[in-house]
Protein backbone atom coordinates (compact mmCIF):
# COMPACT_ATOMS: atom_id res chain seq x y z
CA UNK A 1 0.00 0.00 0.00
CA UNK A 2 1.68 3.23 -1.20
CA UNK A 3 -0.10 7.03 -0.33
CA UNK A 4 1.25 10.33 0.25
CA UNK A 5 0.56 11.39 4.01
CA UNK A 6 -1.22 14.46 2.76
CA UNK A 7 -3.89 12.50 0.93
CA UNK A 8 -4.17 10.91 3.96
CA UNK A 9 -5.88 13.84 6.05
CA UNK A 10 -9.28 14.32 5.79
CA UNK A 11 -10.24 10.87 4.67
CA UNK A 12 -13.32 9.07 6.34
CA UNK A 13 -12.07 6.28 8.83
CA UNK A 14 -14.34 3.11 8.98
CA UNK A 15 -13.76 -0.62 10.38
CA UNK A 16 -13.92 -3.77 8.48
CA UNK A 17 -17.55 -4.06 10.49
CA UNK A 18 -18.26 -0.78 8.77
CA UNK A 19 -18.53 1.01 11.86
CA UNK A 20 -17.04 4.95 10.91
CA UNK A 21 -14.74 5.90 13.20
CA UNK A 22 -14.51 9.77 11.93
CA UNK A 23 -11.67 10.97 9.86
CA UNK A 24 -8.29 11.74 9.71
CA UNK A 25 -7.26 15.03 11.74
CA UNK A 26 -3.63 13.91 12.64
CA UNK A 27 -0.61 11.24 12.27
CA UNK A 28 1.61 10.73 15.20
CA UNK A 29 5.14 9.83 12.98
CA UNK A 30 7.69 8.21 15.04
CA UNK A 31 10.77 9.57 13.28
CA UNK A 32 13.79 7.04 15.16
CA UNK A 33 12.03 3.86 13.21
CA UNK A 34 10.76 6.01 10.11
CA UNK A 35 6.83 5.37 10.44
CA UNK A 36 3.43 6.15 11.58
CA UNK A 37 2.69 4.95 14.53
CA UNK A 38 -1.19 6.84 15.54
CA UNK A 39 -4.01 8.02 13.32
CA UNK A 40 -5.81 11.36 15.59
CA UNK A 41 -9.26 12.00 15.04
CA UNK A 42 -8.89 15.40 16.58
CA UNK A 43 -6.27 18.15 16.67
CA UNK A 44 -3.45 16.53 18.50
CA UNK A 45 -2.73 20.43 20.27
CA UNK A 46 -3.60 19.34 24.34
CA UNK A 47 -3.08 22.38 27.00
CA UNK A 48 -2.10 19.45 29.58
CA UNK A 49 -0.29 16.02 29.22
CA UNK A 50 -3.87 15.12 30.39
CA UNK A 51 -5.25 15.99 27.38
CA UNK A 52 -2.79 14.55 25.46
CA UNK A 53 -3.41 11.13 26.88
CA UNK A 54 -6.95 11.20 26.49
CA UNK A 55 -6.88 12.37 22.32
CA UNK A 56 -4.01 9.30 22.37
CA UNK A 57 -6.82 6.49 23.97
CA UNK A 58 -9.63 7.74 23.26
CA UNK A 59 -9.68 9.75 20.04
CA UNK A 60 -7.03 7.59 17.94
CA UNK A 61 -6.18 4.44 15.94
CA UNK A 62 -2.93 2.77 16.33
CA UNK A 63 -1.55 2.99 12.34
CA UNK A 64 -1.32 -0.99 12.71
CA UNK A 65 -4.80 -1.51 12.71
CA UNK A 66 -4.79 -0.09 8.78
CA UNK A 67 -5.71 -2.31 6.10
CA UNK A 68 -6.04 -0.11 3.30
CA UNK A 69 -6.58 3.39 2.21
CA UNK A 70 -7.62 4.46 -1.00
CA UNK A 71 -10.93 6.35 -0.91
CA UNK A 72 -11.18 5.93 2.64
CA UNK A 73 -9.16 4.27 5.34
CA UNK A 74 -10.11 0.96 6.65
CA UNK A 75 -8.85 0.05 10.08
CA UNK A 76 -10.02 -3.50 11.43
CA UNK A 77 -11.99 -3.44 14.11
CA UNK A 78 -10.94 -3.88 17.44
CA UNK A 79 -10.29 -8.04 18.31
CA UNK A 80 -10.02 -8.38 15.21
CA UNK A 81 -6.65 -9.72 14.65
CA UNK A 82 -4.24 -7.59 12.63
CA UNK A 83 -0.67 -8.11 10.40
CA UNK A 84 2.12 -6.40 13.11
Amino acid sequence: MTIRLSELFGMDIYTTEAERKGKVFDLVINLEKGRIETITTEALQPRSKQEAKKIISEKSIPYKRVKSAKDIVLVSALGESSNE
